[in-house]
């Protein structure tokens, strides 16, 4: 048995252990025990990042009527970048941008550089690089662009990048098209956003959104290919556009097993045939001639 000096220790800890239990959950849902903020949970959006992001507006038209600035200096309306054909990669950025934008840019220059030569800029496709602050100037629009077209160093590509920039009233209404959501961070003096180059098709719909700051050259080619619905690229990218779908939780093109599946199943049907083919006919020609005899 339990001496009655062990007994009263025991009890003595226990109603300790409560009287602790009782005192932490009486503490405010918003502070730890320490008197220090609790911290976030997963579910929760840092202040920072709130009205902050990309929502996609798949399906949608921007409006082509639009004016902006090219870096010329020029008011274009935005729908003289399209001419019915050829898909355009529209990139918000800002040109002062001191980290995000020109990790896009240079990832966006980086993909594309990988692209074969009938891919280059200008030739099946166009990209504005648009600036979303409006206090921005043709004149530093500009000198963005003749940096990454040294960047790019491909013979022609001034003629199909632009950079552009645009008043207040135009920046708000090209953005919010495209559900790219930002604004101004006080404190880091910077603005505050996301970063993704959106696809548009040759009438002005929105076709894709690719995001991050890295892109591979296959996601780039069959986004631009999808936009088209196939028209721009061979063959053979036509049939890679129909093994691949695109994968929004991974923000990449995945192979579409089915889609393999019935282009498996095809092919082993023409190849039976044109195995068959060459019997058959050397079978015709027997029966004819035994006719004949």
């Amino acid at each position: 048995m339990l001496s009655n000096k062990l007994v009263f220790k025991m009890k003595t800890m226990g109603m300790a252990l409560s009287g602790a239990v009782l005192v932490l959950f009486s503490l405010p849902e918003t502070q730890a025990y320490d008197g220090k903020p609790a911290p976030m949970v997963a579910s929760e959006q840092p202040k920072e990042l709130q009205g902050i992001g990309i929502d996609e507006k798949l399906g949608q038209k921007i409006d082509l009527n639009l004016k902006v600035k090219d870096d010329n200096g020029q008011e274009v309306t935005l729908g003289s970048f399209f001419d019915g054909k050829h898909p355009v990669i529209i990139s918000p950025v800002y040109f002062a941008c001191p980290g995000l934008c020109n990790f896009h840019l240079n990832g966006l220059t980086d993909g594309l550089k990988l692209m074969e030569k009938e891919w280059s800029v200008g030739k099946k496709y166009k990209i504005l690089s648009m600036s979303f602050d409006s206090k921005e100037t043709p004149e530093l629009a500009a000198q963005k662009k003749a940096t990454y077209m040294k960047l790019y160093d491909r013979e022609g590509a001034e003629q199909g990048w632009h950079f552009l920039s645009a008043d207040e009233a135009t920046v708000q209404a090209i953005t919010q098209s495209l559900g790219f959501k930002f604004k101004w961070d006080e404190k880091a003096q910077e603005w505050a956003h996301a970063s993704a180059a959106v696809v548009i098709t040759p009438d002005g719909t929105i076709s894709r959104y690719l995001h991050g700051i890295m892109f591979d050259p296959k996601d780039i080619k069959l986004a631009l290919n999808e936009a088209t619905e196939g028209k721009i690229g061979s063959f053979v990218e036509h049939l890679v556009l129909y093994c691949f779908k695109y994968d929004p939780q991974q923000s990449k093109y995945t192979l579409a097993a089915f889609n393999v599946m019935k282009l498996g199943g095809a092919l082993m049907v023409l190849v039976m045939v044109l195995w068959l083919l060459p019997i058959y006919i050397r079978s015709r020609r027997a029966k004819s001639k035994e006719a004949g005899r």
